[in-house]
């Protein structure tokens, strides 16, 4: 598990039905892709976020697939649409097992 890893996410409070949002997302992590060396000459583990979801209620609306070049603390910004009240759920997966998650509830109003 990578050291202080927090994961932060920006989701409107309220929303009318049907409408466009946009939800920004960020990771703290370091995100090594495996091509450097440490001060001895040996290679640095891989150790990235490889892979980004978002669900809406349990229906999935973003499924990404993140490559070594991807920067330290990732930021992931997209649209979705809300036809209803409910919870965004965001997930994190490490390359080391560890599975980082955040929820946003977002109201009708």
């Amino acid at each position: 598990m990578a050291d202080n890893v927090k994961p932060r996410v920006r989701v409107p409070r309220s929303a009318a039905a049907g409408e466009t949002i946009t939800i920004k997302t960020l990771i703290s992590h370091p995100m090594e892709s495996g091509q450097r060396k440490d001060s001895d000459g040996n290679p640095i583990p891989r150790s990235i976020i490889n892979r980004f979801t978002a669900e809406f209620n349990g229906q999935n609306v973003v499924d990404v697939t993140l490559e070594p070049a991807i920067s330290t603390n990732p930021f992931l910004e997209f649209q979705s649409v809300v036809p209803e009240a409910g919870t965004f759920t965001f997930t994190w997966f490490d390359d080391d097992g560890s599975v980082y998650t955040e929820s946003k509830d977002i109201a009708i109003g």
